[in-house]
């Protein structure tokens, strides 16, 4: 719902507002209704806002309690804000507001660190204690808001995207070989801490940090869930029935929980289309949907009109579908590049981005449908997972994910970044960490914790908020992901995966929706590479800031330009792609910074 920005100083010096506005200008699109700053000795705020929750100018930020000693600026939703400010009140708390954003204050003074706890929802926010003289930050337990710092010597800076880090200036640009591997390795995922510049990291989700005025840090997480079965005997039946309530719950939650009205991003997918049916059954009225669709590609449909069209007529909804033709999305990738956080190889970014400019003219607020299939199994590859019996669970699951196997990393990229297999040993850790039953659970918990943060939930979040809409997603929503890690993966994964939402679906989504093969959101100019998109390809890798960069080794180069619809990874991602947007990713940001 907003973008926000900081600067705690550690060397006795005052943090400057003419720093924050530097930060600001670049959040701004995330919050185009208000812009503010805040200022008290070593410590100044920033915020750009998105009303969404009490529209009144008493719910502005950054939000100060003279009173508590209190500053906040915060991104996010908090579902159950008004149970929560009951509870305050009980308390002997009182309010100048009506939103969310003052609870997380009132909750911060009553409970400390703990208040994370008792939040439910989406958020990065900061808290800043003129008692203390400490920052306390955090992050929701999915990362579905981002909140990236910088430290030196002399003080931390910490924003919403790392844009405005780069436009305050003094941040180590060296590439991180270790967050390269990363990068190249789980299609675009660099883990938090990590960044692929070693002067910017990322507080990682379920985590808070408390910043100390002498810079002192300490990080600690405050949620994980177990991906065991119930002591309870459960059948199918309950576990659907239970499944289908707190689905609804999440769905209900995320349209009641604003004072604007709520759209769907309805790709045509089983999930969206799942969403619309719910909204439709707690009697939700005139619900806005919108679609988006590109040019064919002789091997691939551009759009998925013929499955979302059907979920609109069904319901009634005030429909709006936008075919966009691949001139378009040539001419508009630099702008979409832009609005990156970080690298972003998911061909449905810039459809997303796309999409997000035309939603943003008619409503500020979407349920989208990201995060359902790695919480109930819906990618082809966990069931190939699921079947490999033989070998160290790293290989099992490197097997049918990663996109390059360590040795044609090496041949990839040059000397000075080749190193030893960082993400093998990476995954091996955390699969082993997690506490799961069988091999897919700790797959389906790694996703969930980590791959998915940086990967879709980043793309939505950072694409659609570059129009200031807010994307909310309930299938991310922690009681139901708790919930079904507890389901069996058998039951998750059968009749292709995501069986709890096919029988939920059953009845009141076509049959087309839900038994059609997985898709993948449709941009097929991208993944099969040809001409003007091939030649723009060319260009950014054969252009003298990418062959003074040195990154890719040419012969790697050379291999992919020369044929690129034959070079595509294990999850059909194209590696030519991947080079180009990484490589035009860093001109245009390192060129402007």
């Amino acid at each position: 719902m907003c973008g926000f920005c900081g600067e705690l100083r550690f060397d006795g010096g005052h943090a400057e507002l003419a720093t924050i506005d530097l930060m600001n200008h670049q959040i701004r699109r995330r919050g185009p209704d208000h812009g503010g700053s805040y200022s008290d000795g070593p410590l100044a705020l920033g915020h750009r806002r998105l009303a969404i929750i009490d529209l009144s100018v008493h719910a502005n930020q950054p939000m100060v309690d003279q009173q508590l000693n209190l500053a906040l600026v915060f991104n996010g939703t908090i579902y159950n804000y008004k149970e929560l400010r009951e509870t305050l009140k009980g308390l002997g708390y009182s309010f100048f507001s009506n939103g969310d954003t003052e609870v997380i204050l009132k909750a911060y003074h009553a409970w400390g660190e703990d208040c994370v706890e008792h939040l439910s929802g989406m958020f990065a926010f900061a808290v800043w204690d003129a008692q203390k003289q400490s920052l306390f930050m955090a992050r929701d337990r999915f990362g579905i808001k981002p909140l990236y710092y910088a430290v030196n010597g002399k003080a931390l800076r910490f924003a919403s995207n790392t844009q405005a880090l780069l436009a305050a200036g003094g941040v180590d640009t060296t590439l991180d070989p270790l967050a390269l591997h990363y990068q190249f390795t789980l299609h675009g995922v660099v883990p938090a801490p990590h960044t692929i510049f070693k002067g910017i990291r990322k507080l990682p989700p379920g985590h808070t940090m408390t910043i100390e005025a002498n810079g002192t840090q300490r990080l600690s997480r405050y949620w994980r869930y177990s991906a065991t079965r119930t002591d309870r005997p459960m059948s199918d039946r309950d576990w659907l029935e239970a499944i289908h309530d707190e689905l609804r719950e999440a769905v209900r939650k995320r349209n009641e929980i604003a004072d604007v009205p709520v759209g769907v991003l309805l790709s045509g997918g089983l999930d969206s289309s799942l969403l619309v049916a719910l909204l439709a059954e707690a009697g939700v009225k005139d619900l806005r949907t919108f679609s988006v669709g590109f040019e064919d590609q002789p091997e691939e449909k551009g759009n998925e009109f013929e499955y979302s069209d059907p979920v609109a007529e069904r319901y009634q909804t005030r429909h709006h579908k936008f075919l966009v033709p691949n001139g378009e999305v040539l001419k508009r990738m630099p702008e979409a590049v832009d609005q990156m956080s970080e690298p972003m190889f998911g061909q449905d970014a810039v459809a997303f981005f796309l999409l997000g400019e035309q939603v943003s003219q008619q409503i500020k607020v979407v349920q989208s449908g990201q995060g359902a299939d790695e919480v109930f199994g819906g990618y082809f590859w966990y069931s190939r997972i699921m079947q490999e019996k033989q070998g160290e669970a790293v290989d099992r699951f490197a097997k049918h994910y990663f996109d390059r196997d360590h040795d044609e990393y090496l041949r990839m990229v040059t000397d000075r970044y080749g190193a030893g297999d960082h993400t093998r040993e990476l995954i091996a850790n955390r699969l082993q960490e997690s506490d799961a039953e069988t091999l897919i659970d700790a797959v389906l918990y790694l996703d969930q914790t980590m791959l998915i943060v940086d990967d879709p939930v980043k793309r939505v979040d950072n694409m659609t908020m570059a129009w200031g809409l807010e994307a909310r997603v309930p299938f991310l929503d922690h009681h139901l992901v708790e919930l079904a890690a507890r389901c069996p993966p058998e039951l998750k994964l059968r009749d292709g995966g995501k069986y709890p939402l096919k029988a939920m679906a059953r009845g009141i989504v076509p049959d087309a929706v839900i038994d059609r093969p997985k898709g993948y959101f449709p941009m097929p100019a991208l993944k099969y590479v040809r001409g003007e998109f091939l030649e723009f390809m060319q260009d950014i890798l054969s252009s003298q800031a990418a062959r003074e960069r040195g990154v890719f080794r040419q012969s790697y180069i050379d291999m992919l330009l020369a044929a690129p619809e034959m070079h595509h990874t294990r999850i059909r991602g194209s590696k030519l792609w991947h080079i180009a947007l990484f490589e035009f990713w860093l001109q245009r940001h390192l060129a402007v910074y």
